[in-house]
């Protein structure tokens, strides 16, 4: 057993350089000390309320400075944070607060676009085992915009911790208690909360010196646009910045020509998003936009949360003069299990190598062995390492069936490796497509479509078939100015494709539908 709060990666910077930035949002700048204080103020506000070690704390926010202060606040208080989708509606909500037995709930009041307060005090009222609501506005000085009742007045965040001390003596927590619940998108069933322990997440923050060449020395600026509350913003975005000194520059809601902005004004020197953001970044540029100044102050490009297009890949090493490095993990994993090799040349379409503290493996799907190696073999990926999460919160059968007992768990997501070690995925094993009695995975469809000089942006999904059991569809997005129909795209496919993999159907589509996080939610497809 070993002492250990991941709160520790604020308050060594807060202690090491107390006045550099540390969050930045439009012209608001906070430094490490200002935001350490908050947070010390939101400990000091639970622990008045019984809240302490191991009780859980619900947070919803999009990338604003609140969601670091209430989230580093909880850890300091010895209890467990909680971070809920901003796009969850009151039934969705009251369904993580109960099941995650949240004591306390601190919510966004939203915007008229997206009313986060509204439906977060709704699902709050229908979570009986929460007790506290907290309601964050987005000017501190604000009253409440929430009608609460006598008997359950609506407190703001501000309002709540404006007379609390700004320092506190942090809660002592073991390494292997669990930090933070994040539930899984629920793609079959009801969302599963992964439990991550303090030292998966400390352990996964710290993997920037040798896999982006992170230091202390030369702190790098971050864009914050991917979401915080998602496993990704959370630990190389935000846990990661923190880790090294650097300073996180916040964009509540991911636009390119705004993202494009923010990275020439305030000298961003890492960005991490999904292969969307890539796309829209690419699409918002033209001649009013300075490529020379963003390439002078970029050094770092990743991308994770869904395969990385090729094409998407080679023209963004094009503009902007940095090779983007592919990573690959999941919320159960902390979540980075493997990342391009940083120094190396890329390799597009890779996710690279293992991390470090990090193994990784192919396995049969029925069997759990490792399979055969060869350079061709398609196998289900398998994690083991000091990132893989404790388990599935309350849910021992769902933990048993996807961590087996000597620590691997199962991705879900099938692979191969090359000659060199680096991985490659295939597809979701809940993807592929069986046509004919053939295995069609829908990215190497949606890869060969990327060349169709047309084509900005495709999704290949399976539709039923009474002939072949399932059909190949693709949605495409056309560049703009580019001209061609379904069939056009169709013909060009069964010239460049084998029979058994081109689609037969083209739809040709304005957009495509998009979790909170930019990855294609190809469920909503039909």
């Amino acid at each position: 057993m070993s002492a250990y709060n991941l709160s520790d990666l604020l308050e060594r910077g807060a202690a090491d350089h107390p006045e550099r930035d540390a969050i930045v949002i439009g012209e608001t700048r906070l430094t490490y000390a200002q935001v350490d204080g908050l947070a010390n103020q939101v400990a000091n506000t639970l622990q008045a309320r019984g809240i302490g070690p191991g009780d859980k704390v619900a947070l919803t926010s999009p990338n604003t400075p609140y969601f670091t202060i209430v989230y580093f606040g909880i850890l300091k208080a010895g209890a467990v944070v909680v971070p809920l989708n901003v796009l969850l509606k009151g039934r969705e909500v009251a369904y993580h607060l109960t099941d995650s037995e949240a004591k306390a709930f601190f919510c966004f009041e939203g915007t008229p676009e997206l009313p986060t307060g509204a439906d977060g005090w709704a699902g709050f009222n229908q979570a009986e085992t929460c007790e506290h609501f907290f309601l964050i506005t987005a000017d501190p000085m604000a009253a409440s915009s929430i009608e609460g009742s006598p008997e359950n007045p609506v407190q703001t965040l501000f309002g709540a911790i404006g007379q609390q001390p700004s320092v506190f003596e942090t809660v002592a927590t073991d390494e292997d208690d669990t930090a933070v619940i994040l539930y899984t998108s629920g793609t079959t069933g009801q969302p599963k909360g992964a439990e991550l322990r303090h030292r998966n997440l400390r352990d996964n923050a710290q993997i920037g010196a040798t896999a982006f060449g992170a230091s202390t020395e030369h702190p790098d600026t971050f864009l914050a646009v991917l979401p915080l509350f998602h496993a990704f913003g959370q630990t190389v975005v935000q846990n990661g910045a923190l880790a090294y000194g650097g300073t996180i520059v916040m964009l509540p809601r991911f636009e390119a020509r705004a993202a494009l902005g923010l990275m020439l004004k305030e000298k961003v020197s890492f960005f991490a998003g999904v292969p969307t953001m890539y796309w829209g970044l690419l699409g918002a540029l033209d001649e009013t936009v300075d490529v020379t100044a963003l390439k002078a102050n970029l050094r770092a490009a990743v991308s994770g949360g869904s395969a990385l297009p090729v094409e998407i890949h080679k023209e963004f090493e094009a503009r902007f003069g940095v090779t983007i490095m592919e990573g690959y993990g999941l919320s159960e994993t902390s979540p980075v299990a493997s990342f391009s090799v940083w120094g190396e040349p890329a390799r597009p379409g890779s996710i690279g190598m293992p991390v470090v503290g990090c193994e990784l493996e192919l396995i049969d799907p029925q069997s759990w062995d490792p399979i055969a190696w060869d350079e061709h073999a398609v196998g289900e990926i398998a994690i083991r390492g000091t990132n893989v999460m404790k388990g599935y919160y309350k849910r021992p059968e769902a933990t048993a069936a996807a961590i087996s007992p000597d620590g691997w768990f199962r991705s879900g997501d099938l692979g191969r490796r090359d000659a060199d070690g680096w991985y490659y995925i295939v597809d979701r094993t809940k993807d592929l497509i069986i046509r004919g009695g053939y295995n069609v995975y829908p990215r190497e469809i949606e890869e060969v479509l990327m060349t169709h000089p047309a084509v900005s942006l495709s999704a290949v999904i399976g539709v039923p078939s009474e002939v072949h059991g399932e059909e190949i569809k693709a949605f495409v997005i056309l560049k703009p100015g580019a001209s061609a129909t379904g069939e056009d795209i169709v013909a060009w496919c069964k010239e460049n494709m084998a029979n058994y993999k081109y689609p037969r159907v083209v739809q040709i589509v304005p957009s495509l539908p998009m979790t909170a996080t930019g990855k294609i939610l190809k469920r909503e497809l039909s």
